[in-house]
């Protein structure tokens, strides 16, 4: 497959989008480049189930650089509660592994498509209601945050993203403050996104159909181009983050699920 002209184009703006969007929202960008990327692949020749391994594998790929730019400007006003990433991130890591490596390998794109539909449009519900955590609720022990992370890592793994639409209403849910969550989050798509991109990397050895320039299920072309845009634009993303309401923050970060909720729900009927 070659990167002409107007591919390069198309993956720009769409690196430039998600990196705001990751900065703003703390969502590593992923849940926005899967549908799209899925798009672009499938408009190009590539079966709808290979297309949609491909879209997930690769940008996740691409939130190892944008988490890092994201997470920098959030670290600079203090809103990263870094004893929450050192409490989730063991668990992260090995969910993220047995996700990429094993499960992704086995499940069908389309199935995948589904889980993702259904899992981001839980989150924009449960976001969109702006449910009142119960007063004194508070992060569970070393245990319980291992565990919630291992389960984290592991749905990120399977539909390609960064973990806020999980991480966020879970921290939110246990009275961590909005935008201390969407900081937080930011940091936890390192290891969720360096972790998976090494299991899709073996995972996806020897597949057949892979374009060329292809790491496993990684489309390093699309990786390169859409990571060098969307570290210019999480800056930017994060330091609006920090002047937004908390309710339109939720509303934002609602309404943008929706919508990817329901393409990918349209892609893995159709397929």
């Amino acid at each position: 497959m070659l990167l002409e002209p107007q591919l390069i184009v198309e993956l720009a703006v769409l690196g430039l989008a998600t990196g705001y969007a990751a900065g703003l929202l703390g969502i590593g960008g992923g849940m926005l480049l899967g549908p799209f990327i899925t798009l672009i692949l499938s408009a190009r020749g590539l079966p709808a189930d290979l297309a949609v391994k491909m879209a997930i594998a690769t940008s996740m790929a691409t939130i190892v650089f944008t988490s890092i730019s994201s997470v920098r400007a959030h670290h600079k006003r203090g809103a990263v509660q870094w004893h929450i990433v050192k409490g989730l991130a063991p668990g992260i890591v090995i969910g993220s592994l047995v996700g990429s490596i094993g499960i992704f390998a086995v499940l069908k794109g389309t199935t995948l498509a589904l889980l993702f539909a259904a899992f981001i449009g839980f989150s924009a519900t449960q976001m969109f209601l702006d449910k009142k955590p119960k007063p004194g609720r508070s992060m569970p022990g070393t245990a319980g945050q291992i565990g919630v992370g291992a389960v984290i890592g592991l749905v990120s793994g399977l539909v390609g993203a960064g973990g806020g639409f999980i991480s966020v209403p879970f921290m939110v849910a246990h009275n961590v403050v909005i935008i201390q969550a969407v900081a937080t989050s930011a940091a936890l798509g390192f290891p969720i996104a360096v972790a998976n991109a090494a299991g899709y990397a073996l995972g996806g050895q020897g597949v057949e159909g892979l374009p060329a320039w292809s790491l496993g299920y990684i489309w390093l072309p699309a990786l390169a181009v859409i990571a060098s845009c969307s570290v210019t634009t999480a800056p930017l993303g994060a330091r609006m983050a920090h002047k937004l309401p908390v309710a339109k923050l939720k509303r934002i970060f609602a309404i943008v699920l929706y919508v990817l909720a329901a393409y990918m729900l349209w892609k893995g009927l159709r397929g």
